[in-house]
């Protein structure tokens, strides 16, 4: 058993390290929801998706960083179309708790060797839900799990 195997299966991983974009939502402190695009990293050390700003653009003052520091309860979603004739979507959606950090961006982003380098501050999604679509099943089925060890 390999330390991921808690969290993501094996073809989630495979799955979220070949996109480049996903979506993650946020809820402001009006309760208004916010959804912004963003890079995709996942951290199997850690077991989560980490969200990052490229260096320079203070992501610590970004609406979404902001966001997640008031209100930790976030979902992450990447999907794309395997195919559109026939139409074949899949996707991987996480529900989990947000952790804000203002330091130490540049160093994760080298030891997740992102394609970018990352600005200091940065989140972690320690995912407490995983709904899969089209990955390993059928292409309209569902697969939804809540994950062990998350609170």
């Amino acid at each position: 058993m390999t330390t991921h195997d808690a969290v993501f299966t094996d073809v989630e991983i495979q799955y979220l390290k070949s996109q480049f974009l996903g979506r993650f939502a946020t809820v402001d402190a009006q309760g208004r929801p916010h959804v912004m695009p963003v890079g995709v990293f996942v951290d199997l050390e850690e077991q989560a998706i980490v969200v990052a700003g490229h260096t320079g653009t203070n992501m610590a003052a970004s609406k979404k960083f902001t966001d997640a520091r008031l209100r930790p309860d976030v979902a992450f979603v990447v999907d794309d179309l395997a195919s559109t004739d026939p139409w074949t979507p899949r996707g991987v959606e996480i529900r989990g708790r947000a952790e804000t950090f203002t330091e130490g961006g540049e160093q994760l982003g080298r030891r997740l060797d992102a394609m970018m380098p990352f600005d200091p501050a940065w989140i972690r999604i320690r995912p407490r839900r995983i709904l899969a679509w089209g990955l390993d099943a059928e292409v309209f089925e569902l697969n939804a799990r809540d994950v062990a060890g998350t609170s």
